[in-house]
């Protein structure tokens, strides 16, 4: 067959990328054809995404990527919980507040107070994090804010920029079931549960499955993909079992199990899952981890006096004694920014763990911490879901990270295999690939990837020295 291409719209916490997937009838190559920054910028004292500024980027990226190459279709994935308020006009309200501004201090106790976070979790499979759409819209709401009296529309990131490439108002089913205000139960937004939080049910728009052609952008058919960029990266996750684990690794760790439908058991409450959804109506059973923010937030401090501070240097640990300092990745101290080394000193510090002083010895304490709560996580999902696990993929950028994946493999004594870097462009293409009949179906998408990127392997070691180092990560998980 004639080399088929289609343009995957990646938008990262950190960066943005139009990339090209090209599929031959038997493998798929991927190809950044456009890149750009995506920093948040704090007006008025309010962190909000420079929505404008992206969009414009978007639009270039896939000008520039469509001169040179005849393309079959664009889809647009991103991060989840932050959206847009449109007025009447279908005009933009104000830019998006991003998910780590201050708006959210203590909302989640006051929604507890009028539906309890069982019930909520019951409700909508999802973990109560006070980044959610649903916790977000909440404290607009308590705080009697303009822009919701004003809106005649939400729409999250990737159905936003939809919006603006075609003029269709719709919510993508990946992303709708990560705000929160959806049931699972009922396959469409929660209305009861949103009139008991005061929140306008208006402004939610209607539901749609991710592989539909919903327009066209400069007569290219624009397709709604599992636009949940996790939802994505799992579509690319080159498994040959039903019985594995995935970690969706950059800036966030998205850790858990593909299942067929949401699990709210009390063990699953108790272990701190969400479920989001994925391509094909399953499900995902994650568990949010805080992931490379960590490192990136010191490699900030650091490149601030010390331009050698890149991440080859930083993830040479080699001079660091091994499990030397431990803590909790996931300490609320280190959700927004700052001075993250002395963030986890001071936890450290806390806790009583050995304060880390040089550089590899904070990235030391960053990454055993991740693996060991990575296997923490995978314990707790496993019982709650009753799914045995063969083996861990780990796909996007944390794949190239040799230093975690092999942390995590001995962590949890389980193989990991890490690759495709690339995960979030692929799936968002390979679900484009399948709406135009080119490939089949899921099961034949990922053995395109398996023959497309061999995965790199890596096998537990030093198992007894982890076991021991788990058992003092417990105990400190349970004293915070």
């Amino acid at each position: 067959m004639a080399t088929k291409n289609v343009l995957a719209v990646d938008l990262g916490n950190e960066s943005g990328r139009v990339v090209n997937i090209a599929f031959d009838g038997e493998k798929i190559t991927a190809r950044t054809r456009y890149r750009f920054m995506n920093h948040p910028v704090t007006v008025s004292g309010v962190l909000q995404w420079d929505v404008l500024n992206f969009f414009q980027q978007i639009q270039d990226g896939i000008i520039h990527a469509t001169q040179e190459t005849q393309v079959a279709g664009v889809g647009v994935a991103s991060f989840g919980v932050d959206f847009g308020l449109l007025d009447t006009r279908d005009r933009l309200i104000a830019n998006p507040v991003h998910m780590r501004d201050s708006r959210t201090d203590s909302i989640l106790e006051q929604v507890h107070a009028q539906i309890s976070e069982k019930d909520l979790f019951q409700r909508t499979g999802i973990g109560s994090h006070p980044i959610n759409t649903l916790f977000q819209l909440a404290s607009l709401v308590r705080d009697n804010d303009w822009q919701l009296q004003h809106a005649q529309t939400l729409l999250t990131m990737p159905n936003l920029i939809n919006f603006w490439l075609t003029g269709e108002k719709l919510s993508e089913f990946t992303h709708s079931t990560t705000t929160q205000c959806y049931s699972p139960a009922e396959g469409t937004w929660d209305t009861a549960l949103l009139k008991q939080l005061n929140i306008p049910a208006h402004i939610f728009p209607q539901i749609v499955k991710p592989g539909e052609c919903i327009g066209t952008y400069r007569d290219v058919p624009v397709y709604t993909v599992a636009s949940h960029d996790t939802a994505s990266a799992v579509v690319a996750v080159p498994t040959e079992t039903p019985n594995y684990a995935y970690c969706s690794s950059g800036t966030w760790s998205l850790f858990g199990l593909e299942v067929a439908a949401p699990i709210t058991s009390d063990a699953a409450l108790a272990a701190g899952v969400t479920n989001e959804g994925g391509y094909g109506g399953s499900y995902r059973m994650l568990s949010l981890i805080m992931g490379m923010w960590l490192v990136q937030e010191c490699r900030r401090k650091w490149h601030m006096g010390d331009a050698t501070a890149d991440y080859a240097i930083i993830f040479d640990v080699s001079a660091a004694e091994p499990f030397r300092s431990l803590m909790n990745p996931d300490n609320p101290l280190f959700f927004t920014p700052g001075d993250m080394p002395e963030r986890i000193q001071q936890v450290c510090r806390e806790t009583g763990e050995p304060v880390p002083q040089t550089r590899p010895e904070i990235v030391r304490c960053i990454m055993e911490s991740l693996a060991l709560k990575y296997d923490h996580v995978l314990r707790q999902q496993i019982a709650a879901s009753g799914q045995s696990v063969d083996v861990i993929h780990v796909v996007g950028g944390g794949a190239k990270n040799k230093l975690l994946c092999q942390m995590t493999a001995n962590a949890t004594g389980i193989p990991v295999e890490a690759g495709p870097v690339e995960a979030t462009a692929i799936g968002n293409g390979l679900v484009q690939l399948i709406a135009t009949g080119d490939i089949a179906n899921l099961d034949e998408a990922r053995a395109v990837v398996r023959r497309s990127y061999p995965v790199k392997r890596y096998e537990p070691q030093d198992t007894e020295k982890w076991a021991a180092a788990r058992e003092r990560f417990a105990r400190l998980l349970a004293v915070e």
